[in-house]
C-alpha cells in the first residue's frame, strides 16, 4: 500500500538544512524518536537535492513522483551504481573542494563523489562521534596496515587512501607497517610495538590488506609480533577474497588474538558513496546503525522492504550528504536485519549483517581491488 503524501511542490531551499543530531550520543535515540527525527532529515534532504540537481530531480519525479515520505521505507532512492556513470552534484561546480574516487581494477568504472566543505566537515564530525562511542576519546599510538605511498600520492587518492587519511586521526605516532609493494615490514613494526610496550595500540587497515599484508606477513616471518593488551583493531570493506578462501569473520579475528595479541577487533560496513555515517560492529558480532543513519532490507525482485530475519538488498540511508544526492541508496549487497533496539550489547538502533554481494554484482570492494598474489 502507498503510504506517501500526494504529490508536493518543492521548496525553495536557500540553504542546506542543519544536521540536527546530537553528535556527543550517536547511539542514543531508541527507534520511534530516531525515526521522527531521521525521517524529517531525509525528506527535506530529498527536497534540498530536487531544488538544486536537475539529474536528480528528473529521476525523483519519474520514479517518485509523490511528496514527503510518511515512513523511512518510502523514501526516494537511487542505485549505487548510478554515481559510476553520472555526475550528480547539488552544488555549484565550484564549491567543490574534494572528489572521492571508489577503488577499481583497471577497466572498471568507477564512482565519482562530489564534496563540498559542508558535507566534508559533517562526514569528519560524524565519524569522529561514531570512533569516541567505540575507542574514548583517547589518542592511541596507532599502526596503518598500508603503505605511506598511498597518501604521498594524491593522484591515486580513492576511498581507501580517504579511509587511511579519514580513520588516522583517531591515533597518533602513526606507522605504516607495509613497503610500497604491500608487504610486511615486520622488523620497523617490532621496533615500533617495543617502543610502545604496555600502552594499547590502535591498527586501521582494509580487510584484505590486513589479513594478506600483516597476518599472512607475520606468519611468512615466523615471529610472534605482540600488539600487546587493549589492542584494538578497526577494519572494512573487501571480504570476497577473504570468503572465497573460506577465511570468515570468527576464523579473521581469532587469527588475530593468536598470532599478533590484537582482542578487539571491530569490523565496519560503509562506502565512499556515503562517507562518515559508517555502521560499526558491536561486541556481538553485529553491525548498528547510527542515529544520523539507518538501513532497509528489500526484496531483490519486488523491492518491498523486509522484516528481521529476511535476506534481501541493502538500502543505506545517511543524514549528511549536501553536495550530492547520496542520502538514500540501494546497494549491490545483500543482508539481514537482526532487529531493532534489541541487540545485546545494548546499542538502540538497527543492527544488522551483510552477506555478500548481489549475484552478477560488479567486485568493488575498497580492498578487494588489489590482485591476489
Amino acid at each position: 500500500m502507498n503510504t506517501m503524501h500526494a504529490p508536493d511542490p518543492v521548496p525553495a531551499l536557500d540553504t542546506p538544512p542543519a544536521l540536527a543530531f546530537d553528535l556527543a550520543a550517536p547511539y542514543g535515540l531508541a527507534a520511534p524518536e530516531k525515526q521522527a527525527v531521521l525521517l524529517d532529515a531525509l525528506n527535506t534532504l530529498t527536497d534540498w537535492h530536487t531544488a538544486h540537481g536537475a539529474p536528480y530531480r528528473h529521476m525523483r519525479e519519474r520514479l517518485f513522483p509523490a511528496g514527503a515520505a510518511r515512513h523511512l521505507d518510502d523514501l526516494p532512492f537511487l542505485p549505487v551504481r548510478l554515481f559510476k556513470t553520472q555526475k550528480l552534484l547539488s552544488v555549484p561546480p565550484e564549491a567543490v573542494v574534494k572528489v572521492l574516487n571508489s577503488s577499481g581494477t583497471t577497466g572498471q568504472a568507477v564512482s565519482s563523489i562530489y564534496l563540498d566543505r559542508e558535507t566534508s566537515v559533517r562526514q569528519t564530525r560524524v565519524l569522529a562521534a561514531i570512533m569516541a562511542a567505540f575507542l574514548g576519546k583517547q589518542r592511541l599510538p596507532m599502526v596503518l596496515i598500508d603503505s605511506p605511498a598511498l597518501i604521498k600520492d594524491r593522484s591515486r587518492f580513492n576511498a581507501r587512501a580517504a579511509g587511511i587519511l579519514g580513520f588516522s586521526v583517531f591515533g597518533r605516532n602513526h606507522h605504516y607497517c607495509l613497503d610500497d609493494q604491500l608487504q610486511l615490514e615486520a622488523d620497523a613494526l617490532d621496533a615500533f610495538l617495543q617502543q610502545h610496550r604496555g600502552a594499547p595500540i590502535l591498527a586501521f587497515g582494509f580487510t584484505y590488506l590486513v589479513w594478506q599484508g600483516l597476518v599472512q606477513g607475520a606468519l611468512r616471518t615466523g615471529r610472534r609480533l605482540d600488539f600487546g593488551a587493549g589492542s584494538t583493531l578497526i577494519h572494512g570493506g573487501g571480504w570476497k577474497r577473504l570468503q572465497s578462501a573460506q577465511i570468515d569473520n570468527a576464523r579473521f579475528k581469532s587469527a588475530l588474538r593468536e598470532h599478533l595479541g590484537i582482542e578487539r577487533v571491530f569490523n565496519y560496513y560503509g562506502m565512499v558513496e556515503q562517507g562518515g555515517s559508517i555502521f560499526m560492529e558491536c561486541e556481538h558480532g553485529h553491525l548498528h546503525a547510527p542515529v544520523f543513519a539507518d538501513v532497509i532490507v528489500r526484496d531483490p525482485i519486488t523491492l518491498a522492504p523486509l522484516g528481521p530475519g529476511q535476506t534481501g538488498v541493502l538500502q543505506v540511508l545517511s543524514a549528511l550528504p549536501v553536495s550530492y544526492p547520496g542520502h538514500s541508496l540501494l546497494t549491490e549487497d545483500l543482508g539481514v536485519l537482526h532487529g531493532e533496539d534489541d541487540c545485546a550489547c545494548g546499542r538502540p538502533g538497527r543492527h544488522f549483517s551483510v552477506l555478500g554481494r548481489v549475484p552478477q554484482a560488479e567486485l568493488r570492494g575498497c580492498s578487494d581491488t588489489r590482485a591476489m598474489p
